[in-house]
């Protein structure tokens, strides 16, 4: 039995008087669902008859078909409404006005994962600016973070601003989308006209499950909230030639490498930083992707308290011991990452060089942690000026 309505569930129970005679567009992709996974193309186009006149996908495509990055999906048509679906994952992430000629007012239901290397919120803030440009209404039909209210990491620097990381956000933001939504319409300015959907229900010290709503994956390998749950910290492994368990069935909770020794490395992995997790040794072969077809050695992360789990500070610290135990062996991706074609994809993912030359350095965690509480310290005060509940 659910404890949450969506933002959907709420927009359904009776739109409001400012849709009536609105061409609405609805952004979306498989996890955009009610309670009983029904999508919510049907249930908008039922709801407004005539009234919803196209579709928009973000990355991995509108079915969710696309791996990994820089595989880009196309236009279509859907072959469940006939109505046009508009990439913003293909020859563009911005929408052109083209693309936003047949709407109104754009609807936005996505399920966002609470960590600030996802580009679903920055296809949303590309949407808005757009909307900005051209006079049209976004409005945000808000879903869990499905990963709660906790905030850790460092904020982006300017520097590192790509497709992966647009504003000063923490790695884990501990703000549902619409509140991201509110964040980057008020903060960083992009200014609007912009609706949010509230959800009711929820609260952000709930795990998704208690939510009691049905998870459909938002991309491939975030099969389920648990995945989603490690992926804060186990992303810094695109970044590098560490598999993060791409080609198997529990993408971004096994980890790994064919030189790596897991015994050896647990014994350099401070228990401080292992709260709330077991590092289970595993061995498995991708099937695709890095080191496929090859046996790799590493682990399963499992997480046995999420209130105490702290995934960005555990996978730094994995990844500061793997770099000192197999610098020889180690190796950072090089560009291109996410149409970025000179910066260091592992910049872009941490945010912030310096923190990858003070993890190589051997700058112990704590000291790179007590460097990025004062700026997350007032990323907490600006969600609270807009009025967003702040949690700590």
């Amino acid at each position: 039995m659910a404890t949450v309505k969506t933002g959907l569930e709420v927009f359904l129970e009776g739109p409001q008087s400012w849709v009536k005679g609105q061409r609405l567009g609805l952004l979306c992709n498989p996890a955009s669902v009610d309670i009983r996974l029904v999508h919510a193309r049907h249930r908008i186009a039922s709801a407004v008859p005539g009234q919803l006149t196209a579709l928009y996908s973000p990355q991995h495509g509108f079915f969710a078909e696309k791996q990994d990055n820089m595989i880009e999906s196309g236009d279509r048509l859907d072959p469940a409404t006939g109505l046009p679906v508009f990439s913003l994952y293909g020859e563009t992430r911005i929408p052109t006005p083209a693309m936003l000629d047949p709407i109104d007012t754009l609807l936005v239901d996505l399920q966002d994962v609470g960590t600030r290397v996802y580009t679903f919120i920055y296809t949303l803030s590309h949407c808005m600016e757009a909307a900005r440009q051209l006079g049209k209404r976004i409005v945000v039909l808000d879903r869990p973070n499905p990963i709660g209210g906790r905030m850790e990491g460092n904020l982006l620097k300017p520097e590192c601003a790509s497709f992966v990381g647009r504003y000063p956000i923490p790695m884990r933001h501990g703000l549902s989308i619409g509140e991201l939504a509110t964040l980057f319409n008020t903060q960083f300015k992009i200014g609007c006209e912009l609706e949010v959907v509230a959800m009711r229900g929820w609260n952000r010290n709930m795990t998704y499950e208690q939510t009691g709503l049905p998870w459909v994956a938002p991309s491939p390998n975030l099969p389920t909230p648990a995945s989603a749950l490690v992926y804060p910290g186990q992303v810094l492994w695109e970044g590098t030639n560490i598999s993060e368990g791409r080609g198997t069935t529990q993408p971004f909770e096994l980890f790994g490498a064919p030189f790596i020794e897991p015994d050896a490395l647990l014994e350099n992995i401070d228990k401080t930083y292992r709260s709330g997790a077991v590092l289970r040794p595993a061995a498995f072969e991708p099937t695709s992707n890095k080191w496929a077809g090859q046996l790799c050695q590493g682990f399963q992360i499992h997480v046995t308290d999420p209130d105490a789990y702290r995934p960005y500070t555990l996978s730094l610290a994995l990844y500061q011991a793997i770099f000192q135990m197999y610098e020889k062996r180690f190796a950072y991706k090089q560009p291109p990452y996410e149409y970025e074609y000179e910066r260091l994809p592992m910049d872009l993912i941490i945010g912030d060089p310096e923190i990858r030359r003070a993890i190589e350095n051997g700058v112990p965690l704590c000291t790179l942690a007590q460097a990025w509480s004062s700026a997350l310290s007032t990323y907490r005060r600006q969600v609270r000026r807009i009025g967003l509940y702040e949690a700590d």
